[in-house]
């Protein structure tokens, strides 16, 4: 972005009442925070795999609170990113935010479709680097079960959807121009796996990261015009029906020569003890 997932984790239960605080109108701005630039409105019912974390105490209710993406690996557990769950994002210690839910099969973020499933408990990536973004990962455990048809099997290592030059796409309900311009429904652009090398001088080292090919997966298009943007951070980057990265980090949104930043599922699933 180690060891065995289940040793070493932190384990955090959202359970404590939220205190009273102002709510945020968007995600607050952060280095490692990416919404869908280029992308199209897709439907829910087409990526079932594809949910949204939500807070109304701390971001309101008008997109139904919605701060960041997530992703369905098992009936009772979701994948986002780490810096989702940090402070600078949420405003508050995680556990002072009561109402951490995850939203499943709602494309339109006005609606009520779907269901709104608490979180239990959210472990964060002990090894998760803010400085670099290595390691930019978190799963959340539900109190309740999702369909089977819900799950997307997520790519080991050596699979080939990770191949440079593979075609992919990127979803989320993020900035659509990367001027603040949030997306209501559920939007996904197609981009391709970009050469490790190429994210590598990109981002050589500096305040907004450093890329390492071992936890990241580089993605987008060299000239700019798609990729992810705010708000659309722990959201998935899926490849030939497998879940390759979450969306991570980057410098801006569809900038030339600055492609978007993915953890890289496959150091997820050596982490989670190899569950592909």
């Amino acid at each position: 972005m180690r060891r065995p997932f289940a040793r070493s984790w932190t384990g955090v239960l959202a359970t404590a009442a939220a205190a009273a605080a102002l709510p945020l109108a968007s995600p607050a701005p952060a280095a490692a925070d990416s919404v869908v630039i280029g992308g199209s409105p897709v439907r829910i019912s087409e990526s079932p795999w594809v949910v949204a974390l939500s807070s109304r105490d701390r971001f309101g209710g008008t997109r139904s609170g919605q701060f960041c993406g997530a992703v369905v690996v098992e009936r009772t557990t979701v994948l986002t990113a780490a810096h989702c769950l940090s402070e600078g994002v949420l405003g508050v210690p995680l556990s002072r935010v009561s109402d951490l839910r995850v939203i499943a099969g709602r494309g339109d973020l006005s609606t009520s479709e779907g269901k709104e499933i608490p979180v239990r408990e959210a472990r964060v990536n002990p090894e998760y680097d803010g400085d670099t973004n290595s390691g930019d990962f978190a799963a959340l455990t539900l109190a309740e079960p999702l369909p089977e048809s819900y799950v997307i099997g997520m790519a080991g290592s050596g699979d080939p959807a990770y191949a440079a030059g593979t075609q992919a796409a990127v979803y989320g309900w993020g900035d659509t121009t990367g001027s603040g311009s949030y997306a209501r429904t559920l939007h996904a652009a197609r981009v391709q796996v970009l050469p490790d090398t190429v994210c590598e001088k990109a981002y050589p080292g500096s305040a907004d990261g450093k890329y390492s090919a071992t936890t990241m997966l580089c993605a987008g298009e060299m000239d700019g015009r798609r990729d992810a943007c705010q708000g659309d951070s722990g959201g998935p980057l899926v490849a030939e029906g497998r879940l390759i990265g979450l969306v991570s980090w980057g410098s801006g949104c569809g900038r030339p020569g600055r492609p978007g930043v993915y953890t890289r599922v496959s150091d997820v699933v050596r982490m989670m003890g190899g569950r592909a």
